[in-house]
């Protein structure tokens, strides 16, 4: 099964409407009225729609998946990157797309 995603506020929108162009489930954060919550919000609120997480934030969702393991919670997935140009974030994050279901990113951190 495909991996549904939600973009965090920082990720350009753009990316949102070309995964969309070529199939994917993808929501941003700004188009839900997300922008200007928290990391841990964020997450919380891709756990409950079964969405696996997009950041730029590296740090800061590496330091939650830490907490979310040790605490015996779930979330699915969070992929993280840094701040690379659209083109070259699409096409690594359609090769991760490509590569993963929703169950084998299903708690687990992946780095693009």
């Amino acid at each position: 099964m495909k991996i549904k995603l939600l973009l965090d506020e920082d990720v350009q929108v753009a990316v949102a409407h070309a995964l969309r162009q070529r199939g994917y489930d993808v929501y941003h954060a700004q188009e839900l009225s997300r922008k200007g919550n928290s990391d841990d919000e964020q997450l919380q609120f891709s756990t409950r729609q079964g969405r696996c997480l997009f950041s730029y934030n590296v740090k800061d969702f590496v330091l939650l998946h830490n907490e979310y393991l040790q605490g015996g919670k779930e979330h699915f997935g969070i992929i993280v990157s840094k701040h690379l140009p659209i083109g070259e974030t699409l096409r690594r994050l359609l090769n991760v797309l490509q590569r993963l279901s929703k169950d084998s990113i299903k708690n687990q951190i992946e780095f693009l």
